[in-house]
Order: structure tokens, then C-alpha cells, then sequence
């Protein structure tokens, strides 16, 4: 699945994938929505042969137990495509674009755990309450959004993530993308399966070199997508994350990336240790 700027779908191909200039208020209409009808259509076929995220695995059940997916119910009456991460019983944490750009609004969404397959299985919770950052959608400057549902318990297969604080940067760390995106980008390749890929994280320069300076802030994180591997279409909103078990942690929420995910082109998060105040604040 590939992440663009747009969201979610980690082949990793990279977060929401955007034509440039990075333009976050197109995603829904050119990602999240197409990506949703070919997911949709996937599953009513019953085509489930697990590629997703660009150059990444295929995850099994317990994998990831913190990964959401999100399908959102939108105002023109369309439903869209992202992902999330598990925060508490009742939170979770995705892309404010996931929710609102300047084109398109958000009016419900489904929130999707412990399912390999995010048209089938799991537990389902249905909500409208989405708060969003000081989000900027030209600039896609603290792209970050707190949702909450009602109670869903823990299992080995819905687990919360921990929250990066302090000054860590991560760079020269390998993280891991997930998501239920797109697998290719020429064509889009679909599926509902949940994949992750390992992605190295690296200076904010390369991605400035790749989008611009005006695109990427000390709040914005950025890993390479060398070897085919990147998040997608659909993977928006969506984990990256370090160590495992009870030892990971949320760096990293899938925010933008190039228009094509399998080019390595690097990808760009909002940084978790920059807005983990503000997301403890509404846990």
C-alpha cells in the first residue's frame, strides 16, 4: 500500500500520494475515494491475494494490532479511504486530512480493528467525533486529528500504541509503515489486506529537496522509499512506527508523499513527539 499525501495504502508506496505541487485538498476525489470504490469492489469479488503497500509484507492478524482503517462518510455522500492508529479504549489518532481539505468534508466514519481484511472481520465503531489540529491544507502544516468512539476492549489482536515524546528524532531508524493502501501505482492495484514495509527514517532536507521548503516543518518527519518500498494510496492517517510489542511506539502519522509511490520519491508524517501534548491533552 502507498501512502500519499492523500491516504493510506502502504505497499508501502508513500504517504498520500499527491501530483506536485502537493495539493492535500484533492485527496479524497483523486485517492481516497477511487481507492475506497476499488476496495469495495475487491471485496465483493472476494480477490483478497494480500498485495498491498508497495514493496511490503503482508501482515498477519496480531500484527499491528494498533492499525485502524478508516472508511469516511463524506458530505457529497461518497465514502473515502484512510487509516488510524489505536490510542486508548476510546481514541485514536489519524491525518486531519483524512476528515477535512478545503474540497471536502467529513460527516461520519467507521473506524475498522482487528481485521486483516477491512471489508470484513473485526470490531466496528461509527462515529462523528473528530477534532482536528491548527490544520493548514495548502501547506498540509499539523495535519493531525483525534477521533473518538465508544469503548472497544483489548484483545491480542487490538492492542494501543504508545506516543513518541521527547527529542528523539529517529533519523537512521527503521520504522515500520501499515496500512491497507494501494500496492502499485501504474495501475493502482487494490486489495482490503493489511501490509507494512520498513522504511528508514531520514533529515527533513530530503524531503524538502523533494517537495520544497515550504511544504516541510521541524513537526514533519521523513523516511526514504528506496528499494520499491513506500506507503500508498489509502495509507493516509496511518502508523509508523518503532520497536514492538509492548515496546512500540507512534512516530510517525502518514501524511504525503509524490504523485507515484513505486518511484522513490521520499514520503512525509506529521512527527509524533510534536504533537503529543496536544494529543494527550484529548485522551
Amino acid at each position: 500500500m502507498k501512502l500519499l499525501v492523500f491516504v493510506v495504502g502502504l505497499s508501502l508506496a508513500s504517504a498520500a500520494r499527491l501530483p506536485f505541487p502537493v495539493d492535500i485538498n484533492s485527496y479524497h476525489e483523486k485517492i481516497g475515494i477511487p481507492e475506497y470504490e476499488r476496495l469495495k469492489q475487491a471485496g465483493e469479488a472476494q480477490d483478497f491475494d494480500g498485495s498491498r503497500i508497495i514493496g511490503g509484507q503482508i501482515s498477519a492478524l496480531g500484527e499491528h494490532p494498533h492499525l485502524a482503517g478508516l472508511i469516511v462518510l463524506l458530505t457529497t455522500g461518497q465514502s473515502s479511504l484512510c487509516g488510524s492508529s489505536l490510542l486508548t479504549n476510546t481514541k485514536l489518532v489519524t491525518a486531519a486530512h483524512c476528515w477535512w481539505t478545503n474540497t471536502h468534508q467529513g460527516v461520519q466514519v467507521t473506524v475498522i480493528l482487528g481485521s486483516t481484511n477491512i471489508n470484513f472481520g473485526g470490531v466496528r465503531r461509527t462515529t462523528n467525533n473528530v477534532q482536528t489540529h491548527n490544520f493548514n491544507p495548502y501547506t498540509v502544516e499539523n495535519d493531525v486529528a483525534v477521533i473518538t468512539i465508544s469503548y472497544v476492549g483489548f484483545t491480542n489482536h487490538i492492542q494501543p500504541i504508545a506516543l513518541a515524546t521527547g527529542s528523539n528524532q529517529y533519523i537512521g531508524s527503521t520504522a515500520i509503515a501499515a496500512g491497507y493502501g494501494a500496492i502499485s501505482d501504474s495501475p493502482w492495484i487494490s486489495n482490503s489486506v493489511k501490509r507494512h514495509a520498513e522504511l528508514l527514517v531520514v533529515n527533513n532536507s530530503v524531503c524538502a529537496s523533494a517537495f520544497g521548503s515550504a511544504y516541510i516543518f521541524p513537526s514533519t518527519l521523513c523516511v526514504s522509499t528506496t528499494n520499491g518500498r513506500s506507503t500508498c494510496f489509502g495509507d493516509s492517517g496511518g502508523p509508523l512506527a518503532v520497536g514492538s510489542g509492548s515496546n512500540r511506539v507512534l512516530i510517525g502519522i502518514t501524511s504525503f508523499g509524490g504523485q507515484f509511490c513505486q518511484r522513490g520519491i521520499p514520503a512525509a508524517f506529521a512527527r509524533v513527539t510534536s504533537f503529543a501534548s496536544w494529543i494527550q491533552a484529548r485522551l
